[in-house]
């Protein structure tokens, strides 16, 4: 799904592995406004992070496969800089300063009232307000560019569409990893590769989205860009039966 979100709007990563207390939380944030990515693990958590960048992460101390600790040490490690809150239905002193000492601003006790909650999560976003990279106007097909570039034939058009569409998941898959692992050539690789395809089919908003990312193949806020102008096109394909 693919919304657009107002370019003020912060976005919160919650980690949250019980969906009653990710359902209250998620809803609290958003009314800020704020667009929350929820994650219900370690692996969810460090996943969503390398695509999406966060003014604020709420992170829960204990998870099914890990301790919050040790899923904010390796979101630093992976780059992400955003204000951190634990929280946690522990009342013990010394868990509040291991998590105090593990990084986290501030530790939040559960069950925590939403008044309290808002005024936690606003006390701690203006640190990282980031504004987003604003999507591009172009239309996700341009029919006219595809057919000018594939002599004319409507059949080569769609055809190739399905193609560009069939192997969309598996070129967004390996850029994102390439993002992860720091590997900028094997960014530029995919992404040549990518424009070119756009080129060729039409895909008029994510080729002037690939051309911004090889500019900065490494930018978090441009593969996030990227991600956007993919969902686009699957969901394109998908509502028109490709």
């Amino acid at each position: 799904m693919n919304e657009r979100f107002p370019v003020s709007m912060p976005r919160i990563l919650l980690v949250e592995d019980d969906a009653i207390s990710a359902a209250y939380l998620g809803e609290v944030a958003a009314s800020l406004p704020a667009q929350v990515d929820v994650a219900s693990s370690v692996a969810e958590a460090l996943a969503i992070a390398a695509i999406h960048r966060h003014a604020l992460l709420l992170i829960d101390a204990h998870l099914p496969d890990g301790r919050g600790a040790t899923l904010l040490q390796a979101l630093r490690a992976q780059g992400v800089t955003a204000p951190a809150l634990a929280h946690t239905a522990a009342a013990e002193v010394a868990i509040r300063d291991d998590l105090l000492a593990a990084g986290f601003a501030d530790v939040l006790r559960k069950p925590l009232g939403m008044a309290e909650l808002r005024q936690s999560l606003q006390r701690h976003l203006p640190q990282a307000m980031a504004t987003p990279v604003a999507l591009t106007d172009l239309p996700c097909w341009d029919d006219a560019a595809a057919l000018a570039a594939l002599g004319g034939q409507r059949t080569n058009v769609d055809a190739l569409r399905g193609l560009f569409v069939e192997e969309l998941p598996g070129q967004r898959h390996r850029i994102t990893r390439a993002c992860i692992e720091g590997n900028e050539a094997g960014v530029r690789d995919e992404l040549h590769r990518l424009v070119a395809s756009c080129g060729f089919v039409g895909a008029a908003q994510m080729g002037q989205v690939v051309r911004r990312m090889q500019a900065t193949p490494l930018d978090r806020d441009a593969l996030a860009a990227l991600q956007s102008a993919v969902e686009d096109v699957m969901t394109s394909a998908w509502a028109s039966g490709g």
